[in-house]
């Protein structure tokens, strides 16, 4: 963790060049990654740009931090030196990533102001990776106040770290319900520290065979090998796969092995799923609409977050029900 003592930000020749001098388009074309600058490097003009760029530099500054690959940005935590700088600007870029996060909170050199900013947005996967690091909490009380404070993750989260002010109960729990929440936190928590330590292999295999809960970690890894393997544990189920469906940050590939496999697409709750999915391959998305009811159709024929190619057949096959009727 460091300390009060500043540390001096190096900066290379070109980095003071693309900062100083480079045109607007020049910075805008870094940013988008057409560059020869390495991680180290590309991190530090996103921090100048940050803080001096105009709104639309910003905005683009944001967008490449969250595009960069998590297994580069653990390995660059991990391995070289970075400037407390450099580290809060990754936190605040990548504030529910837990790979990077847990990276960043093994760090010597990440600040307790960084590490707070996290605690009080986090989701509640990365909320448990903090809650877990007791050495750090007793020493930054800090830290625990912005966890108590934090508004996006769940009350049931806290609760089971001691971080929820309750209001005095009738009903008291158990001691041996308390021991036994304590225990299945701790093996969850556990997890994701030890994916932060394993080899791509290791993830595969893991991905492959692990547990319902190894599946909600690696399914969200940026490597697609890993992620695409959960897909393939014969463990999944429908539940898991329909969450995947659901979800707008899902990957090309993660739709496309869904869309492929003929059982999973028998389920109608995953058809519908599939059919306002940005990724899913509009032949496919358009051949689900058949499941589809009335009701979702004029949502569909009224959405602006699908193809207008869905939104248009959707009006056809309502007139097509309505001249039935």
């Amino acid at each position: 963790m460091s300390s009060s003592k500043t540390v001096r930000l190096m900066v290379s020749p070109e980095v003071a060049r693309l900062v100083k001098e480079a045109s607007r388009e020049e910075q805008l074309a870094v940013v988008r990654g057409e560059t020869d600058l390495s991680l180290k490097e590309l991190l530090t003009v996103f921090l100048f740009l940050f803080q001096v760029g105009d709104s639309e530099l910003k905005r683009a500054v944001s967008a490449a931090l969250s595009a960069l690959d998590s297994g580069e940005l653990v390995a660059l935590a991990a391995g070289e030196e970075l400037h407390p700088k450099h580290l809060e600007l990754i936190a605040r870029g990548r504030l529910d990533d837990p790979l990077v996060i847990g990276a960043l909170l093994k760090n010597p050199g990440v600040a307790p102001a960084t590490l707070k900013n996290v605690a009080a947005h986090c989701n509640g996967a990365i909320f448990a990776l903090i809650a877990g690091c007791r050495r750090l909490l007793a020493s930054h009380p800090e830290i625990v106040e912005a966890l108590t404070g934090n508004s996006r993750t769940e009350p049931e989260i806290k609760r089971k770290f001691g971080l929820l002010a309750e209001e005095p109960s009738d009903e008291l729990e158990s001691a041996e319900e308390v021991v036994e929440e304590e225990v299945v936190e701790e093996a969850h928590l556990s997890k994701y520290q030890m994916s932060l330590e394993l080899p791509v292999a290791e993830k595969i295999k893991t991905a492959l065979t692990g547990d319902k809960e190894w599946r909600s970690i690696f399914i969200k890894d940026a490597n697609k090998l890993v992620s695409s393997a959960v897909l393939k544990n014969p463990r999944i189920t429908d539940g898991e796969v329909l969450a995947i469906a659901k979800s707008k940050s899902s990957s090309d590939e993660l739709i496309r092995l869904i869309v492929m496999n003929n059982e999973w697409i028998k389920n109608a709750e995953i058809k519908k799923a599939l059919v306002v999915h940005t990724r899913t391959p509009l032949p496919k998305a358009l051949r689900f609409m058949s499941v589809l009811s009335e009701k979702d159709l004029k949502a569909l024929a009224k959405s602006r977050e699908v193809s207008s190619v869905v939104v248009n057949n959707a009006r056809r096959m309502l007139q097509a029900r309505q001249k039935k009727k």
